[in-house]
């Protein structure tokens, strides 16, 4: 036991001076470059060697034997870096020392098994490949082929120079991610969550099938903050998914709803987690306009679920709850409004102001702990605090661990040329086609997104598939978009849907048909990004008027769509109304004057037919039995 709070003081001690660096580096400015990001590193490292096992099962050995010496040699690493900086940046790759060479095969192999403790083998099996490909490049067929290099310009160029494991993705996880990491973690300490979910559930439980509604809108304000979609499951499920099965929903179906509503939380503004940062770095561009073009995306996400809800609980005849077992809207928002005055700060100094991200994120970080002070029940104390602290560096380790692997993968691109080349190669592959190359990047987007985090997705993808894309005619931002919602979508894509493995464990159903279903939920999602790719005005590119068009067909695509799909049309729609409600989405959502005119007809005969069956006396076929809601 003695032992045991040893390690949880010093993981604690470890936690906060993470915490307590970023924010120091916030206020008075980040370091030099590779300063910053190998104390990121480093203290990164050290946490997770400390507190993530070898192996399951004989922890205690394992970690005098195997993992404490890896922690020492990731501070070995970090501090070799941070100390020798300035002759680091004047010998740079082409003339390392052997010590630095060393310490560079050192900081690699470090890397590969952090990133493999934090999300498992799939990111470092792919940039092992690349180092591969570093050293056989010779032997490579055709275009693949270079001259190759030998270990210690590898081992250099990955340790030493900002094109490798300090490179831009690590380098935002050291500067903006972890700032809104540690924003984030304060938030959800003084209680904004629990606020989202309680403001939620009073304001529409007593809707028809409130309780899914209710977690929609929880799940998309948290995970705009949160940035996780598993985390996100995990900390609004506990809550609505009880209320859902309770209110007669199937409990595959309020874990699926969850799944995808939390999904979806990390494609809405403000936040959007980690990689909407490194978005900003790597396309150059303010995180205002990221924001401008997330939001009609996100709204269509949201809408569409929200549709697909209101009709599966439409056709199985679910009530909302009474008002009189609610608790009152005005009252739980007058008791804890002062919570959101943060989030309203931080999009406040973004939009308005226009202050950096990061001097935006300290100052919101110092709102919360005195906007929280105003009430008894939220005000911190040095337990709080402490907790925020730790919870934020913890936030972490997995993005800075998946980024410093990314960067292995990019600086074997960069040496050996294939970054230049591969563009043309992925355009020779889809034969020219840009729908062929669209698909293949959603499959490939799919496959990575189903065993590692988001940030690291699209941080891969925007490197080997984004500028094939651009060269193609697809607008900068759209191409970025694309890579990154197909990222967050794979926490909902069968077999390996995360987020819905999460709800169904929350809600004890099967987790195959809790991730089928919330696949369902989310198809709207899996359209979006094709819809703006040849209609940028969803991304707010463009006139207003073109932008208000696109929303409006938009809407109505999606919403014909969720009734295609779940069989609703003002009661239970026959299958003629369906086929008609399914091409008149896909017409709509298609841009164009033409296909939006296609669209509005085929909905309208689709009500016709409505008309006409009702007049015949049809009547829809009755709400299922409270056995058959309570099955899985």
């Amino acid at each position: 036991m003695d032992s045991a709070r040893g390690l949880a003081a010093v993981v604690f001690a470890l936690a906060a001076a993470f915490s307590g660096f970023h924010l120091w580096t916030s206020y008075f400015g980040t370091l030099p470059v590779l300063r910053q990001v190998y104390v990121h590193l480093g203290f990164a490292l050290v946490l997770i060697f400390i507190t993530r096992p070898a192996f399951e099962g004989r922890r205690r050995l394992l970690r005098w034997i195997i993992d404490a010496p890896l922690a020492a040699a990731s501070a070995v690493i970090a501090t070799y870096a941070v100390v020798n900086f300035m002759e680091i940046a004047l010998r740079g790759a082409g003339d390392p020392t052997q010590v630095s060479v060393y310490l560079g095969v050192v900081a690699t192999l470090l890397v590969l098994e952090a990133t493999r403790r934090m999300v498992g083998w799939a990111l470092p099996t792919l940039a092992i490949l690349f180092l591969i490909y570093g050293f056989t490049g010779p032997w490579m067929p055709g275009p693949l082929a270079h001259r190759g290099f030998d270990i210690e310009r590898i081992a250099a160029t990955l340790y030493l120079t900002d094109s490798g494991i300090g490179g831009t993705p690590l380098q935002v996880s050291a500067t903006y991610v972890a700032i809104f990491v540690i924003f984030a973690a304060f938030l959800d300490v003084s209680g904004v969550g629990r606020f989202f979910i309680d403001w939620s559930y009073a304001a529409l439980g007593w809707m028809r099938g409130g309780p899914a509604k209710v977690a929609i809108f929880g799940s998309a304000m948290m995970g705009t903050v949160s940035g996780s979609a598993v985390a996100n499951v995990v900390a609004t499920g506990t809550f609505t998914i009880p209320i859902m099965k309770r209110a007669g929903l199937r409990p595959a179906f309020a874990g699926a709803v969850e799944a995808a509503a939390s999904s979806g939380g990390q494609i809405m503004p403000p936040v959007m987690g980690a990689a909407a940062f490194i978005m900003v770095e790597i396309v150059g561009t303010s995180y205002n306009a990221v924001m401008a073009a997330a939001a009609i995306p996100a709204i269509l996400y949201f809408t569409a679920i929200l549709a697909m809800v209101d009709f599966e609980v439409a056709k199985l005849g679910i009530r909302g709850l009474p008002r009189s077992e609610l608790p009152s809207a005005w009252g739980v928002f007058k008791e804890r409004w002062h919570l959101v005055l943060p989030l309203v700060l931080l999009i406040y100094l973004l939009v308005w102001v226009q202050y950096t991200p990061i001097k935006s994120a300290f100052i919101s970080i110092i709102a919360v702990l005195v906007i929280s002070a105003l009430r008894s029940a939220t005000r911190p104390n040095m337990r709080r605090i402490g907790e925020g602290l730790r919870q934020g560096a913890m936030s972490m380790l997995e993005v800075a661990a998946a980024c410093a692997c990314a960067g292995i993968i990019i600086g074997v691109m960069m040496i050996s040329g294939l970054a230049l080349r591969l563009s043309s190669l992925l355009i020779d592959f889809s034969g020219g086609s840009l729908i062929v190359l669209m698909f293949l990047t959603m499959i490939v987007s799919l496959i990575l997104g189903m065993g590692l985090p988001t940030s690291a997705v699209y941080v891969v993808l925007a490197t080997l598939v984004v500028p094939a894309m651009i060269d193609m005619g697809v607008d900068v931002l759209a191409a970025h978009m694309f890579v990154f919602y197909f990222g967050v979508l794979a926490n909902v894509t069968p077999p390996v849907a995360i987020a819905a493995y999460a709800g169904a464990g929350l809600a004890g159903a099967r987790s195959s048909t809790t991730g089928l279903i919330a696949f369902r939920l989310s198809l709207a999602g899996f359209i979006l990004p094709f819809m703006w790719v040849y209609n940028p005005a969803l991304i707010s590119k463009g006139g207003g008027v073109d932008i208000a068009v696109a929303v409006v067909s938009g809407l109505a695509g999606i919403v014909a769509l969720a009734g295609s799909v779940q069989g609703y049309l003002f009661g239970r729609a026959r299958w003629h109304e369906r086929i008609l409600l399914g091409a008149g989405a896909l017409a709509l959502i298609k841009p164009g004057i033409t296909t939006d005119l296609i669209g509005a007809g085929l909905l309208g005969l689709a009500g016709l037919s409505r008309v006409l069956l009702a007049r015949e006396g049809f009547k829809p076929q009755a709400p299922a039995s409270a056995e058959s809601k309570a099955a899985d």
